[in-house]
Order: C-alpha cells, then sequence, then structure tokens
C-alpha cells in the first residue's frame, strides 16, 4: 500500500504542478516603467559604425512603437507609416547571426539595448516554467510555421513587452508585458495607441 500511495502522491503533485504552471499564479508581476525611466535608457546602432544615443531621441518629435520581443508588429508597419508613427525593435545581445536572421521577420529598425532597460525596470525570466507550458508550445509551434526558427545562443530566458511612446512628453500610451514565451500583444490596441501620439509639426 506505501508504493502505491507514494506512487498517486506523486502523480497527484505532478499534475498540480503542471496545473499551476498554466495558470498565472506562479509568474512574476510586471513592474510598469516610467517615461523618464525609458528615456535615460541607453542603446547602441548595429552596424560597423556603431554609436551610442538615449532612447528618448527614438520618440522625442514622432512617438514610436517599440518592441522588445520577438512580435508580429512589422504586419502594422504600413499604418503606423501613415500615422507618421515608426517601429522600432530593441533586442538584448548581438550575438552570431541573430539580428541579421531577426531582420527578415521585422520591418522596422533595430538598436542594442545592452542594459536590458526595455525589458525592466524589475526584470522577468520565465526559466524552466515555460517548458510546461501549453501556450509557449502553441506559440512556438506558431513561430515555427511562419519561418523564424530562432537559436540557442545568449540569453533566452528573460520576458520581453512593447511599448507604444508618445512624442516629447506625452508620456506610454501602451504597455505591454510578455506573460510567457511568444505571447503576443494585441496589434488592434496598438494601433488606437498609435492614433493617439500627437506628432510634432
Amino acid at each position: 500500500m506505501g508504493i502505491w500511495s507514494l506512487g498517486l502522491g506523486a502523480v497527484g503533485a505532478a499534475i498540480a504542478g503542471i496545473f499551476l504552471a498554466n495558470t498565472d499564479l506562479l509568474l512574476a508581476k510586471p513592474e510598469q516603467a516610467t517615461l523618464e525611466y525609458l528615456e535615460d535608457a541607453s542603446l547602441k546602432t548595429i552596424g560597423d559604425d556603431e554609436k551610442t544615443f538615449k532612447a528618448k531621441n527614438l520618440w522625442e518629435r514622432s512617438g514610436a512603437v517599440i518592441m522588445a520581443e520577438a512580435s508580429e508588429l512589422s504586419s502594422l508597419k504600413p499604418q503606423l507609416d501613415k500615422l507618421g508613427v515608426p517601429l522600432y525593435g530593441v533586442v538584448k545581445e548581438n550575438i552570431g547571426t541573430e539580428i541579421h536572421d531577426f531582420r527578415a521577420h521585422f520591418a522596422g529598425e533595430i538598436f542594442l539595448d545592452e542594459k536590458q532597460c526595455f525589458y525592466g525596470p524589475k526584470q522577468r525570466k520565465m526559466g524552466g516554467l515555460g517548458f510546461i507550458r501549453m501556450g509557449v508550445w502553441q506559440n512556438f509551434i506558431r513561430a515555427w510555421k511562419s519561418g523564424y526558427k530562432g537559436n540557442m545562443n545568449g540569453e533566452g530566458f528573460v520576458l520581453g513587452g512593447v511599448f507604444v511612446i508618445g512624442a516629447r512628453k506625452q508620456g506610454i500610451l501602451l504597455e505591454h508585458r510578455e506573460k510567457e514565451f511568444g505571447d503576443k500583444v494585441n496589434t488592434t490596441l496598438v494601433l488606437e495607441a498609435a492614433k493617439k501620439v500627437q506628432i510634432e509639426k
């Protein structure tokens, strides 16, 4: 009886663990970023002529949609162009052909965020929990079908997000934080926020 009880207990614990992993109870809550925090972030251009600049230069006059995740925001590029709101990507590292490969799936300009400011202020990691979440596997299959393979190099556990930032001191109009690997922002909400950007004439 003792062995059966132990076996049933282990099975029950495993089922409970899988159930909890597929809820949001174990996920770290994101800390909202402030405009001042993002403005002060240092970004680098990628290429031969590398330059460092403050992130606020990206949205000072025209606002911006900035993503720090592998996202499908490229589909919005024509509509954002009509609004005059640029689309940018920030990445946390530049290893091997990672950025070159990513460019094929992203229509905007890409910058390096070495201090990972756009992944904070409180950085969140998914870790091994991601491998037993159904949503992660669904997102992985969707990305694989669309041709994005990713790689096994570098740091892959930090969760990213998407920001729509208004011009000057208009502020952060939308902030989406990934709750798991591949969690996509609602593109309709991104477009609605981008329409509120008050572009400087």
